[in-house]
């Protein structure tokens, strides 16, 4: 009997459609994926990519990115619904009113934005090269940093560069708790504690490193330690028990008793095998753009891109 993923493969070949998800999906999407990578990796994945269709298996954010550089492929997402709350604490309108105050200062924006922001941006980073990025910037360049204040602080703190900083986070990574960590941490005395920029500077402090979800699975490939508490949505632990099974990988705990143990992001978790072989059959949810919204987003990516090289 065919099972859904047999279905979903035999649309993609059929369909010349390739699926790229992000670490944070469910293990079944990241194990059917064409590719698995953070936002940077999965923006570079689908520049090059020759698919007719491109069904990205993330957020909305993330599907507006793999639009703006691929605008004559097609675009899917299995839920349309599927949001983000960092880019939902950045409205358009808000944005344009700070640009028209401060009109001397670059905008940089993190990549977890609306293709509305992108477009109003000078720049766009990833977790992986904001401080490659931010450090290229001129030295007098008066920068505005948005949305993530948390990722911005870590900036700031890495590059010594002094930015206006929006006042946007995301509730995955706002959400760990230090006494708690702190109990883990007695349990598992010889256990790495690793966290991603997302997260507040608290918990930062605490960190043996500070990186994106690819910095953190480079970081556990060639390491020493044997056991991690990781810091970061829990679906990256897929990947760093399948990268090195033999260690041991721990999710950094957080304050409300009534869930889970680990930090889940909701909209990365709407995805299901289900609503990817729908939207590959009726080849709906659809991204559309509007053309003057793609042709400026284009811009600050590339620039990213060429100086993420």
């Amino acid at each position: 009997m065919e099972t859904l993923i047999d279905k979903i493969t035999h649309l993609r070949q059929k369909k010349k459609a390739v699926i790229i998800a992000h670490y944070y999906q469910s293990p079944e999407i990241q194990d059917l994926a064409d590719f698995v990578g953070d936002s940077l990796q999965m923006a570079q994945y689908a520049l090059k990519s020759d698919a007719e269709i491109i069904v990205v298996a993330g957020v909305f954010f993330m599907a507006e990115t793999a639009k703006i550089l691929n605008p004559t492929k097609k675009v899917l997402l299995p839920d349309s619904q599927a949001g983000c709350s960092l880019a939902d604490s950045c409205p358009p309108n808000l944005l344009q009113n700070l640009k028209v105050a401060y009109t001397d200062y670059l905008v940089v924006s993190y990549i977890n934005c609306s293709a509305e922001i992108k477009a109003m941006s000078d720049l766009v980073c990833t977790s992986s090269n904001a401080e490659t990025i931010i450090s290229q910037l001129p030295k007098s360049s008066k920068i505005i940093f948005v949305p993530d204040k948390n990722l911005g602080r870590y900036l700031i703190h890495k590059t010594g560069r002094d930015m206006m900083l929006w006042n946007g986070s995301c509730t995955v990574h706002e959400v760990f708790s230090i006494d708690k960590l702190l109990d883990i941490h007695f349990q598992h005395p010889k256990a790495k504690f690793i966290a991603h920029p997302e997260s507040e500077l608290s918990i930062l402090k605490l960190a043996s490193y500070v990186g994106s979800t690819k910095g953190m699975l480079d970081f556990v490939k060639n390491d020493t330690a044997m056991e991690y508490i990781v810091a970061t949505e829990v679906g990256i632990l897929h990947q760093m028990r399948k990268l090195v099974p033999n260690k041991t990988f721990i999710p950094a705990p957080i304050y409300d008793e009534n869930s889970c143990s680990c930090s889940e992001c909701p909209y990365m978790k709407m995805n299901t095998l289900q609503k990817l072989y729908d939207c590959l059959l009726y080849e709906n949810p659809e991204i559309h753009i509007s053309e003057e919204i793609q042709v400026k987003a284009f811009v600050p990516l590339i620039r990213m891109l060429q100086l993420s090289v």
